[in-house]
């Protein structure tokens, strides 16, 4: 089966494969003090800015919860979208570990703006209501849109205005400079906190903790919340090879390419209809109910929305243009075989009405 479902769902790329076996030989020492971890944080600082700082973490929800919690105390309050990974697939972890609350702005697109933002904040100084410190955006959003710069920089400047700390989550992040045509560092100017992803884009496992200015204290923080990893070389090699090669920009293209190839061939079937712009490594479609079960006894897919029957389809590092290909040709032979059947029942139906 060939799974649309999810970046999660694909395996490891076979660059990062090789320098995870490549560092596999003889001993390092331990939490980061080795050479291969040394070697990727002073990348991270090339590519972020020297005032950044990184910490590698095992998974996405954990950089997520550590980001949260370097910024805000347990009274504080994070602003965030309907859709975005923090409100709906977090499983109450920023609650559970930061004591905050979480308070969403529904939005079509999954994405912030300052009127919104602005809108929600209400009751400042009040001791009875959590106070907003925090604006989190997930980019690329959760349903693929992708921020503008101009949009970012409004939201910064909001954020600057009213003293708030600006979160960036970001498990698809590498597709933000491609599709915006700026560097890492100049989507991150006047961010406070970024989760960056590598889970998702071709690595066996881990995340990072980007956090811009000082935090002296957020090494005690990681490992409070058992975020430590003692073979840390382990995790630093494949930062290195997504960041020290043009691996983060292949990956990038591709997904937006191929995003871009499966709109241009589900748009030619007039019973689909894309529902949200194709601006990273998803396309959203409403899919007819009864095409959805023999369309995934080939190809995963979930469905987001259960009313409407929108369907994500998830492109990987190592999807192509044959597996686009094939999702089209069996998703054409499901409607021809079902308009077939449609026709066989209004036939026989008219058959029986005569006699």
């Amino acid at each position: 089966m060939i799974s649309l479902g999810s970046d999660n769902h694909s395996g490891v790329h076979p660059q990062i494969l090789t320098a995870l076996n490549n560092i596999n030989t003889g001993h390092a020492p331990s939490y980061g003090t080795d050479p291969t971890t040394v070697a990727a944080k002073k990348l991270f600082k090339k590519i972020f800015g020297e005032h950044s700082n990184s910490y590698f973490v095992f998974n996405g929800s954990a950089a997520n919860v550590l980001c949260l919690k370097s910024l805000i105390k347990s009274h504080h309050a994070i602003l965030c979208a309907g859709d975005a990974h923090l409100n709906v697939d977090e499983c109450g972890a920023p609650e559970q570990h930061i004591g905050c609350k979480v308070i969403h702005v529904n939005t079509p697109d999954a994405k912030l703006t300052p009127e919104a933002i602005e809108k929600h904040l209400i009751r400042r100084g009040d001791q009875h209501y959590s106070q907003i410190k925090v604006v989190s955006l997930t980019l690329p959003t959760e349903l693929g849109t992708m921020y503008s710069f101009a949009e970012l920089e409004a939201i910064k400047a909001t954020c600057k205005k009213y003293d708030l700390f600006l979160h960036i989550d970001g498990a698809r992040f590498i597709y933000a400079p491609y599709v915006l045509q700026k560097s890492m560092q100049e989507i991150c100017s006047g961010v406070d906190a970024l989760s960056f992803g590598g889970t998702k884009n071709g690595m066996l496992f881990g995340e990072a903790v980007v956090l811009f200015g000082d935090h002296p204290e957020f090494k005690f923080i990681r490992k409070q919340t058992l975020q430590l990893p003692s073979k840390m070389r382990f995790l630093a090699a494949q930062f290195l090879e997504l960041f020290g090669t043009d691996l983060h920009t292949d990956i990038a293209r591709n997904g937006v390419e191929l995003a871009k190839y499966l709109e241009s061939k589900l748009l030619t079937v007039p019973e689909l209809r894309i529902t949200q712009k194709v601006q990273a490594n998803s396309v959203f479609v409403e899919i007819p109910q009864k095409w959805v079960k023999p369309l995934r006894e080939k190809f995963f897919f979930y469905i987001w929305n259960e009313t409407t029957f929108e369907a994500r389809l998830m492109l990987s590092f190592d999807s192509t243009k044959e597996h686009i290909d094939a999702f089209y040709d069996h998703l054409l032979t499901i409607k021809t075989q079902l308009r077939g059947e449609q026709h066989e029942t209004r036939s026989h139906r008219d058959r029986q009405q005569q006699h």
